[in-house]
């Protein structure tokens, strides 16, 4: 893999992470890009001492991957070549729970990416298809690098990965999927995208999520956090911002 050094930074142009010309001779890039727990210290003991690390198909050993959109130049930004106007990039918590909230019945697919995971690079063309056949379909876009304490708080820890969620059932599956395993996403669309009546509001993020969030300090009350708080029995800011796992 090539690296560039920008304002005085290696930035990875693609792949997972920076191998050296012997790992790079003896083994292919994995797919997946791993999310570790060493290096960001959290609130929440779940989710301390986090840094991201990419795996080789053929070792076992990690291997820091220093990875940024900082300093690449628009045309190299495969992220945001999309246009469909059900693909939304999430800014923040809040965002990502207000945008849940306000889906009403619509299935809604959490599409975590890294600029640096060679996995997603491949898989996002495949996506973009996938959100311009489904117009009902809204997808999310979450930068693991731009959020990745709110990431770690969602529990993921591996690129690229998918959560769904639909209507008043809240999160209905989630998982890891590469190019070469692209029908299990297909499959997970057919099944919990087809038309129905509404089951109810929209629950959003499920109370583990929520408070896993909240735990971080990534999550700021609103009048739809609080609505759902008040569902799970915590009424006010004070009570919501110690919820535990």
């Amino acid at each position: 893999m090539d690296a560039i050094s920008s304002l005085g930074t290696n930035y990875v142009l693609s792949g997972v992470s920076p191998f050296s010309q012997e790992n790079q001779s003896k083994s292919k890039l994995s797919p997946f890009m791993s999310l570790d727990l060493k290096e960001h210290p959290m609130a929440s003991a779940d989710f301390t001492n986090q840094t991201l690390t990419a795996f080789s198909s053929s070792s076992a050993s990690p291997f820091q991957a220093k990875t940024s959109s900082i300093g690449m130049s628009r045309g190299m930004r495969w992220w945001e070549k999309s246009t469909n106007h059900n693909m939304l990039e999430i800014q923040s918590a809040n965002h990502l729970v207000d945008s849940l909230l306000n889906a009403g019945d619509r299935l809604v697919v959490l599409d975590f990416y890294s600029p640096g995971c060679g996995g997603c690079k491949s898989l996002h063309p495949k996506i973009c298809q996938l959100a311009e056949t489904n117009p009902n379909v809204m997808f999310l876009k979450v930068n693991q690098e731009e959020l990745r304490t709110m990431c770690h708080g969602l529990n993921v820890h591996v690129l690229p990965f998918f959560k769904f969620y639909r209507g008043a059932e809240g999160k209905v599956c989630s998982f890891s999927c590469t190019i070469a395993t692209i029908n299990k996403f297909k499959k997970a669309l057919d099944k919990h995208g087809s038309e129905r009546c509404s089951l109810g509001d929209a629950k959003g993020l499920d109370e583990k999520e929520l408070a896993a969030l909240a735990s971080v300090g990534e999550l700021k009350m609103n009048s739809l956090t609080m609505h759902q708080a008040s569902n799970i029995g915590y009424k006010t800011e004070e009570q919501y911002q110690t919820m535990v796992l």
